[in-house]
């Protein structure tokens, strides 16, 4: 276990930005407030997957709700806290450590938030290796483990305990009906892991990996090299399309951000134009209406000179972007995980595509 510097706080945020797909909401109000928490002398440990005994209990924290509105609303490590100190008065029982939902956007710094009030520390692990909009996308239910209890816990003095569910799914369409109802955001404490759990069936080290990635982009700027192209480079991706924003269409419904955007294409792509589609998260790039990429692959976009991702809500008209394809964790590349995360498990009548294949 070591504790997590201040200096490593930005690069958390900017590497959860990119590792967001698109979603997980723009962590910066997050940073923000954990920079003030380390200012007034709090700090947050991270531990070690590894050093779990079995039976230590894990509390898997997240934001929930639609990104757009989340931006609306300043976050708040106390009320980040709720759901896991009400989780432990209805299991009487304290938990070992705090560990994220997904290593994406705002919930990449939930279990920070967390922790400085809490004081447990951090599992350096999460459950998506990304961003991704609905609660049966997460390597523990791909694996089959139980999906409750859940708190929901909103701003008010509202909280709400699922005890039963009858699987991942229905638990994502009751959270997500309550959500709605509490103005489509809230912050949750999900079903409990153990440490046996985390280690067989958690995305390891990607706390470490955000981190990692997001020094990556500032030592480029640092050298005044090109942030995109060091990124694709340290982290085996493409650079699918280059261009600027040239529409964007999106709508806040049922809890989630959906919508497109279209790229109109510059540089080496002039001439051609590429559509986005997201639930939160972009789930299916076309290329002058064929389909190129769908999720589990990572598809970002990010700002053509800072290297800064760019979240589904925050796409604005006339941007210069470039957007790049990083590779999903192995797990949902499996039958089992294109099931749950493939374009298909989005709605898509198409099986997935990726780019990453062809370029090596």
């Amino acid at each position: 276990m070591r504790q997590i510097e201040r200096d490593e706080l930005e690069p958390l945020a900017t590497g959860a930005w990119i590792l967001g797909a698109g979603g997980g909401g723009n962590p910066y109000l997050s940073y923000l407030n954990l920079c003030n928490q380390y200012e007034q002398g709090k700090s947050v440990s991270l531990l070690d997957p590894a050093e779990l005994a079995d039976d230590d209990y894990v509390a898997i924290v997240s934001g929930m709700g639609a990104p757009l509105v989340g931006r609306e609303r300043l976050s708040d490590p106390r009320f980040a806290a709720k759901p896991l100190l009400a989780m432990e008065r209805h299991l009487n029982r304290k938990f070992r450590a705090v560990m994220s939902v997904e290593i994406g956007g705002t919930n990449a710094l939930q279990p920070l938030a967390v922790a400085s009030v809490t004081g447990v520390p951090v599992v350096d692990a999460d459950a998506m290796g990304r961003a991704f909009p609905m609660g049966q996308m997460t390597s523990f239910a791909i694996a089959g483990l139980p999906t409750t209890p859940l708190v929901v816990s909103d701003i008010r003095d509202n909280e709400i305990i699922v005890s039963r569910g009858e699987d991942a799914a229905w638990m994502e369409r009751i959270a997500r009906k309550v959500v709605t109802e509490l103005g489509s955001i809230a912050a949750t404490c999900k079903a409990p892991r153990t440490g046996l759990e985390v280690k067989q069936h958690g995305i390891l080290y990607s706390t470490s990996k955000a981190i990692r990635i997001g020094r990556t982009v500032h030592e480029a700027r640092r050298r005044h090299d090109d942030p995109v192209v060091a990124l694709i480079e340290a982290e085996k991706g493409v650079i699918l399309f280059k261009g600027k924003i040239q529409d964007i269409q999106r709508r806040t419904t049922e809890g989630f951000l959906r919508g497109k955007a279209r790229i109109e294409g510059l540089d080496g792509d002039r001439g051609s134009v590429l559509d986005l589609e997201f639930q939160n998260e972009f789930a299916a790039a076309w290329r002058d209406g064929e389909v190129v990429d769908t999720t589990p692959d990572i598809i970002c976009v990010m700002d053509s000179v800072s290297g800064e991702a760019i979240g589904t809500e925050m796409i604005r008209y006339g941007q210069r972007v470039t957007v790049i394809v990083l590779p999903t964790p192995e797990l949902f590349l499996t039958p089992k995980g294109l099931a749950a995360t493939g374009p298909r498990a989005f709605g898509y009548d198409f099986d997935y595509k990726t780019v990453l294949k062809a370029a090596t």
